[in-house]
């Protein structure tokens, strides 16, 4: 800001001495000079107040331009980001989906051939010992109600003959019927009405449905 020169108002005791014509003109010009102090003094501030408020007003538009610019940069660093990483995310979803169809097909591998084995160990030990389906016929009757009538046991007509010759004590407990439509292994019994599937399939069929349980419980955790 330019300095301001104080104006020095001459003293009394000379407007006084002077000629009313001199007094009018020193009044004239003190208040002229009053006038064009005010006028400059007024020009000064206003043009130093727009120098501030310009220096102001860039300084507050590059912060607010440097804000918004960060803002852009990092919305479009995002979207390249989103758009580089689409076709990994498809990828890693492909793989985890194929390792997920590779484990069930491995698990139900596992389990028919399971299932296969366990069918043929069951087979050979009934060829062998076909007197066990009685303990089976024993654990089915401890589930059903006590019988006020005889039990009747559906067997295998081959079987039945076997158990027959076998134990015929145990045999004569029940009365055992030859089914053609049973596979050897395979039994009912009935009593008082009820009837009951006392054979070895849906027994091998619960054992095989636990594996497949606990297999897919760990084929879970795998994948946690």
């Amino acid at each position: 800001m330019k300095s301001l020169r104080p104006y020095r108002f001459p003293p009394l005791s000379q407007v006084a001495a002077a000629s009313p014509a001199a007094a009018a003109e020193a009044q004239a010009s003190l208040a002229d000079g009053f006038q064009q102090g005010m006028e400059r003094g007024y020009r000064e501030g206003h043009e130093l107040g727009l120098a501030q408020g310009r220096a102001d007003g860039l300084a507050d538009s590059r912060t607010e331009g440097l804000r918004v610019g960060r803002e852009e940069a990092r919305r479009e660093v995002l979207a390249q980001f989103d758009t580089l990483s689409a076709p990994i995310d498809a990828l890693i979803a492909g793989l985890r989906q194929l390792q997920a169809d590779y484990q069930g097909a491995l698990r139900r591998e596992v389990v028919d051939l399971v299932a296969k084995v366990a069918r043929q160990v069951i087979r050979s030990e009934l060829a062998l010992q076909p007197v066990q389906l009685l303990a089976l016929v024993d654990e089915t009757l401890a589930t059903m109600p006590p019988a006020r009538e005889g039990v009747e046991v559906f067997l295998n007509p081959e079987e039945r003959q076997r158990i027959l010759e076998l134990a015929p004590d145990r045999a004569a407990r029940w009365t055992l019927i030859a089914d053609p439509r049973l596979e050897p292994g395979e039994c009912r019994v009935r009593a008082d009405g009820r009837e009951a599937d006392a054979g070895c399939r849906q027994r091998l069929a619960a054992c095989i449905e636990q594996l497949e349980s606990h297999l897919a419980e760990d084929g879970e955790e795998v994948r946690q």
